[in-house]
């Protein structure tokens, strides 16, 4: 009623519409892990919609989603051994990891985002990846696990960070590759594009990669016998995945960028 008395939609139709539009310009989805593609890109297409029909710019939603990660990160070193941390962290995980999906697509909606938005969103994922695990690995010392585990942990800082670099970087060079192609100085920020399809199976086999399984995974910090196998596993499975692809992606910048 609302509508059609003042001329203009309603809160609701804004945020319908605003999904319409987000569903046909959002990210490719080849080579996006299940979770993510299924899960999280989804939701947080939800999150930018309502947020950009409250106002909020991509800057507001990024320091939301790093805000719920870093209460999630501080009840797993503060939380203890209580049944609840581990359905807490991964909610709180969860949360913040659809903000972080969202913050782009508000970008998106609101002319394509910025180099500093992009930067910052960065800056946040990249210390987020990094004081998770070592949050794990202070966690588990504090509970007395065997050292083993404990130095899974520390192993697995390096090999998130190291596939985080590398993931952002080739994306980045292709990127300023493209525009130096074009001839334009314009800043490589990311484009809207079509989602498209992409094989289901590429998704499965990045599920080790996928930050989203792993923030589910937390839900079972309290079954220690069932987490940390599963974590060992998804950490072996990052490092093949990144040993794996980095000739590969090296190679598709070498006819344009070389040293």
């Amino acid at each position: 009623m609302t509508a059609s008395r003042a001329g203009s939609p309603t809160p609701r139709e804004t945020v319908a519409l605003t999904l319409s539009s987000l569903r046909q310009h959002g990210k490719p989805q080849r080579g996006a892990p299940a979770y993510s593609r299924f899960v999280n890109r989804p939701v947080g297409r939800l999150i930018a919609a309502v947020a950009h029909t409250l106002g909020l710019g991509p800057n507001a939603v990024t320091a939301i989603s790093a805000a719920l990660s870093t209460a999630g990160i501080a009840v797993l070193v503060l939380g203890g051994s209580s049944a609840w941390v581990g359905p807490v962290v991964a909610l709180l995980l969860a949360a913040g990891y659809a903000f972080d999906s969202a913050d782009g697509q508000v970008a998106r909606l609101t002319g394509g985002g910025s180099a500093r938005g992009e930067w910052l969103d960065h800056v946040v994922d990249c210390v987020k990846i990094g004081t998770l695990h070592l949050a794990v690995a202070l966690a588990l010392h504090r509970e007395g696990s065997s050292i083993g585990w404990i130095v899974v942990a520390l192993v697995y800082v390096t090999v998130a960070n190291v596939f985080f670099f590398t993931f952002v970087l080739t994306d980045l060079l292709r990127r300023l590759d493209a525009a130096r192609t074009a001839g334009t100085d314009a800043a490589p920020t990311a484009v809207a594009t079509s989602p498209g399809t992409a094989p289901i199976l590429r998704s499965l086999v990045a599920a080790p990669t996928d930050y989203g399984l792993l923030c589910v995974l937390f839900a079972f910090w309290g079954v220690k016998a069932m987490f940390l196998p599963v974590y060992a596993l998804m950490m072996l499975g990052t490092a093949l995945y990144v040993a794996a692809g980095a000739p590969r992606w090296y190679r598709s910048l070498a006819p344009r960028l070389s040293s």
